[in-house]
Formats: structure tokens, C-alpha cells, sequence
């Protein structure tokens, strides 16, 4: 199978890995992860000036229909870049509108609004006590109609106090449907906090909160399945590009770290190291770049398998390859003054995002076809 990209997405990557080298250095990343919002409006506006704000927007819409493939590539320079901005968040937003809302109305209000930058969005997934799984949802919306209201809890939210509509899961009638709640609808309380890894959490709090369902074809548990796939697939395209990162972080400093009156680069151990870095970097590459073009599958099992098989392979890569990092780079590798250590942060903090390695190897263990494959 060819992954070779088209020249219009090595395009776009090139325009964007400039600006993100000119304009969104670790130091200048920093400054903004210290910042009181912790995201930037300045690099949010460039990034809708570049085009990332409409990629993943359906064109009647005033979006470039970008897919997966097309998202892989902008992900894997967030991610080499460290960005902290609500990209991934609003994105797999626009996913949830897409798949779950109509072409119309409010909908397509929201998705024009998101393609210009105007708005942030972001998918509620989690509650406190669901751990991985999706369907643990306790969240419950009452009301007839077009008058319903949502109580409940959701908890890390990436991006939940920087986003101006939500997407929120919630049982109606005992069955999971999708809503969106505007940021300062009624009877919202909002915890907003830094994660480990420099990004932006919160945990929303709704106590008779109005909310307008989403009533596509298909806006129900399947959906949020789905949309939770989108996003996956997404996490690791982010991943890929840390691990990138990562690596060639790693080979630079082995070459000015001095032992024994040589760089520790020349020594054959640890090249060897290095170099298992790199596979396990490559195959996390394949399987990504593999669930990417899967995830359009009309066969929901050939997405799952697909997603899944990424999810656990990009988690085992982000664990090995930071671990081998830290102890190249030494006591450097732990400090906030080096970005390696950031680096491992975000990939320890993806392994977990939407289930963790255990989880995915579980899920895909449950798909059609596991036992006979085995036998």
C-alpha cells in the first residue's frame, strides 16, 4: 500500500512545519503553557489563516473536506511542535457535527464558524468514575422536544474551558444521544486546569443546563463510538510526530554529551538503542498511517480493528521510546528545561487518552476474526 503523500498535503505540512519553527519554538511554547489560558489567540488566528481551521470542514460548508490522510499530516507537525492549542479538541468536533448533526441549520452554523476560527469546539467523552469506556455514560437529559436540559458530571475534558460549544453524551429515555451545549448556557460550572503535559483539561459540571440534541441519522452510541475512532486516529498521527521528535532529540544530544573523552553517540550500545527508538517510531508510523485510511471503512470492525491495532502500537512505541530517552539524555531528560521531557510527557499522557495500550489490545482481542486468525 502507497502512504506516499500527495503534493498538495507535503504542501501544506512544509507550509505549516515553517511557521511552527519560526513562530512556535519550545520557548516561545513555554511562555504560552505559563500563560493564565494557556493557549494562544494569535497562533489560533494563524493557524485559521493557514487553512487547519476549515481542513477537516465538509465544503458545503466553507471547509476543505480534508480526511483522515489529510489530518494525519497536520497532526504529526502539532505533534513534532509540541503545540498546545485546542486543535485536536475542535477537530474531532467538526467530526462529532458531522457524523451526528445535519447539513443545516444550527449545525451548519457552527461548522461554518469553526472553519473561520471563530469558534472552539470540544467532545465531552469522559465521566468520573467510566474509565475507558464510552458507554458508562450517567449523564441524563430530561425534557420534550426542543426544551431538554442535561445533568451530570464530565471529567478532562481536553481543551472543556477553552471550547464555546461542548458535544455531550447523555442518556435519554436510557438511550446514549449526542447534545451541544453552548459554553455560557445556564447551570454550567466549569474546573478549568493545566495537565502534566502542558495542555488544557476541565470538568464540566451541568445542573439543569439546557442543550439542543443533535438529531442526524446516526447521533447515537455508534456515533460517539465513531467520533471516539476519529479522534484515536488522530492522537496518533500527534504521537508519530513527538515520537519524530523525540528520536531526533535524542541522537542530537548523544552527540554533545562527552564520556570517557568521546560523545556517547560513538558507543555501539547505545547506537543500538537508538536504533530499536526508531523501529518501534516506524512501526508506530505503518499501523497509524494504516488506521488512517481504514477509518472511512463502511465495515465498523475493519475501523475498530484498525484503530485499535494504532492505539496499542503507538502506546507501547511512546512508552519505549520515552523511557530510552530520559536515560540517553540523563538527568537533562527529567527537567522542564529540555524538551524531551515535555516530548515524554505528551506521548505518557496520549497513551491514556481514549484507552490505554490494555485496552486496545482487549478491544481488539473481542473483534470478529480474532479466534480463527489465532487458530
Amino acid at each position: 500500500m502507497d502512504f506516499t503523500f500527495n503534493d498538495e498535503q507535503q504542501q501544506f505540512a512544509d507550509a505549516l512545519r515553517r511557521y511552527l519553527d519560526k513562530s512556535y519554538g519550545f520557548e516561545a511554547r513555554q511562555a504560552i503553557v505559563r500563560s493564565e489560558t494557556g493557549v494562544s489567540d494569535a497562533h489560533w488566528a494563524a493557524f485559521a489563516e493557514l487553512g487547519l481551521t476549515a481542513l477537516p470542514v465538509p465544503e458545503a460548508q466553507g471547509g476543505f473536506n480534508g480526511g483522515p490522510i489529510d489530518m494525519l499530516v497536520v497532526m504529526q507537525e502539532l505533534g513534532r511542535a509540541l503545540v498546545v492549542e485546542p486543535y485536536w479538541a475542535t477537530a474531532v468536533g467538526i467530526e462529532a457535527l458531522r457524523l451526528a448533526g445535519s447539513d443545516q441549520g444550527e449545525d451548519a452554523s457552527l461548522l461554518e464558524r469553526a472553519a473561520q476560527g471563530e469558534i472552539k469546539l470540544a467532545v465531552a467523552f469522559h465521566e468520573p468514575n467510566a474509565r475507558y469506556d464510552l458507554f458508562a455514560v450517567e449523564t441524563t437529559a430530561s425534557g420534550h422536544g426542543e426544551q431538554l436540559t442535561l445533568t451530570g458530571t464530565k471529567s478532562v475534558v481536553q481543551h472543556g474551558a477553552q471550547a464555546d460549544h461542548w458535544i455531550v453524551p447523555a442518556r435519554l429515555n436510557g438511550e446514549i444521544a449526542l447534545f451541544v451545549v453552548a459554553r455560557n448556557a445556564a447551570g454550567v460550572k466549569i474546573a478549568d486546569y493545566r495537565t502534566i503535559d502542558g495542555q488544557r483539561a476541565a470538568t464540566l459540571e451541568f445542573n439543569g443546563t439546557p442543550a439542543r440534541r443533535l438529531a442526524g441519522q446516526h447521533a447515537g452510541a455508534a456515533a460517539l463510538e465513531h467520533i471516539a475512532d476519529y479522534g484515536t486516529v488522530l492522537l496518533c498521527a500527534e504521537a508519530i510526530g513527538a515520537l519524530d521528535a523525540l528520536n531526533l532529540a535524542t541522537v542530537d544530544y548523544t552527540k554533545t554529551r562527552q564520556q570517557f573523552g568521546q560523545p556517547i553517540a560513538r558507543f555501539q550500545a547505545l547506537q543500538h538503542r537508538m536504533v530499536e527508538m526508531l523501529i518501534h517510531a516506524e512501526q508506530a508510523r505503518s499501523v497509524t498511517y494504516l488506521a488512517a485510511m481504514r477509518y472511512p471503512s463502511t465495515d465498523a470492525d475493519e475501523r475498530r480493528r484498525a484503530v485499535s491495532a494504532a492505539k496499542a502500537r503507538v502506546g507501547q512505541a511512546a512508552r519505549f521510546v520515552g523511557q530510552q530517552a530520559v536515560q540517553l539524555h540523563g538527568g537533562m531528560g527529567v527537567t522542564n528545561e529540555v524538551a524531551a521531557a515535555h516530548l515524554f510527557k505528551r506521548l505518557a499522557i496520549i497513551e491514556t487518552t481514549l484507552g490505554d495500550v490494555d485496552h486496545h489490545l482487549a478491544r481488539f482481542a473481542t473483534l470478529p476474526g480474532f479466534v480463527t486468525a489465532e487458530a
